[in-house]
């Protein structure tokens, strides 16, 4: 790779706001990029879900076109500043947030924008906006920086090499992520129709309850379920234990998954938990997640691993309904943080006889999703390891 140059940051790009909108503009009209969809991508989706009525002009004024670069200008946090996300494509009559700030190129030459969408969320660059950044009650983007912050950027055409790599990379995780979450959408509608509907096969195949299977009242639940069934506490189906470890554990390079109560991919060296278990955020973002492997957890992260491996399914998903309900204020107010009281009360109507031969497929999408999910791993240790050798001219791309 060639020598590196250096360019101007604010020469190579203008810097604009997004839009101010009402409330009433908000969920309805044309495509609209939001804040938690520059966060949460390298590159702007295919489809923007969200809308926004907007006029003529101000698609006009705040359109999104192949090559913009976009970044969240405010965060309680400054590690959450300046997260970037890249349009490799236009978007017709699409518009974006007013917490957004647009960088559109001034040149086609210098810097490829898929490259660009790595190189703004290398660690490098992300600690030199951290650097940068004005801290009041939140972090903002303080757009003076933009005037004297200076790129280090390879050739153009070895960036479209460097870029091209990454980007495919970065695709085969987001189809694991799409596969996983068909997978898991099959679950879940396996689970509803076997746990709370069922109408698992019976003896002959059948759906039980609609076939007639007999049912009776579970004053646990205050619901019907099958005769032969129970009402069984969470408690006598998994150990429930917590991380032992505080948020200063994460290394940069662990070998290890490190899960909080929050939602970033951290790594650590040392692993204390192996299995199949269910992870809830205690407090946060209150996540339920499932994992299969060595990990780590923070100490109010709960870890819960079922006794039997066809518990796995049904666990997490009664789990994930009932801190659903929890976190919404259904019980009049919204919980500030999760008890081990509030795991116990789950309940999942079981077989007495703990005859679970029909989960096998249950089971098997989820060791195919943990497959997925382990690979995704491998895949973005591979980018990130690439990423500051491509930006240095370490490594070349033939």
């Amino acid at each position: 790779m060639s020598n590196l140059k250096k360019y101007r940051f604010c020469e190579l790009y203008t810097m604009s706001s997004g839009i101010s909108s009402a409330k009433d503009q908000a969920g309805h009209g044309s495509p609209f990029l939001s804040f938690s969809v520059v966060f949460n991508n390298y590159f702007v989706p295919d489809e923007l879900t969200d809308l926004m009525a907007t006029s003529d002009k101000e698609k006009d004024t705040y359109s999104v076109k192949s090559g913009d670069i976009f970044l969240t200008r405010t965060s309680e946090v400054v590690d959450e500043l300046a997260m970037s996300c890249v349009a490799v494509k236009d978007y017709p009559s699409a518009s974006y947030s007013g917490f957004l700030k647009r960088l559109r190129p001034k040149q086609t030459d210098i810097t490829y924008s898929k490259f660009m969408a790595f190189y703004l969320r290398s660690p490098m660059f992300r600690k030199t906006m951290t650097n940068n950044a004005v801290m009041t009650l939140r972090a903002s983007l303080n757009e003076a920086i933009f005037s004297y912050l200076d790129l280090l950027l390879p050739d153009y055409d070895d960036q479209v090499k460097a870029g091209d790599l990454l980007y495919l990379l970065n695709e085969k995780i987001e189809l694991n992520k799409r596969i996983n979450a068909e997978l898991e959408a099959m679950a879940k509608t396996l689970y509803d129709y076997w746990f709370l509907q069922f109408n698992f096969p019976d003896a002959n195949g059948k759906p039980y309850k609609a076939s007639g299977g007999k049912m009776v009242y579970n004053p646990t639940l205050k619901r019907e379920i099958p005769d032969e069934w129970e009402a069984v506490s969470v408690e006598n189906i998994v150990n429930i234990k917590t991380g032992k470890e505080d948020a200063n554990y994460a290394s940069e390079n662990g070998k290890y998954h490190f899960f909080t109560c929050g939602e970033s991919l951290l790594r650590c060296d040392h692993y204390v938990f192996d299995g199949k278990a269910v992870l809830l955020a205690g407090n946060g973002s209150f996540s339920v997640k499932r994992y299969d492997g060595k990990f780590n957890a923070y100490q109010r992260t709960y870890v819960l691993i079922p006794a039997e491996e066809e518990l796995f399914a049904p666990l997490y998903f009664a789990v994930k309904d009932k801190i659903k309900t929890l976190t919404s204020g259904s019980r009049g107010s919204i919980v500030k943080f999760i008890t081990k009281g509030d795991i116990k009360d789950i309940y999942l109507p079981l077989p007495k006889d703990r005859n679970f031969n029909f989960l096998s497929f249950l089971t098997l999408c989820f060791s195919k999703s943990s497959r997925l999910s382990e690979q995704d791993l491998e895949i973005a240790s591979l980018r990130d390891w690439l990423l500051p050798m491509l930006m240095n001219g370490q490594v070349t791309i033939e």
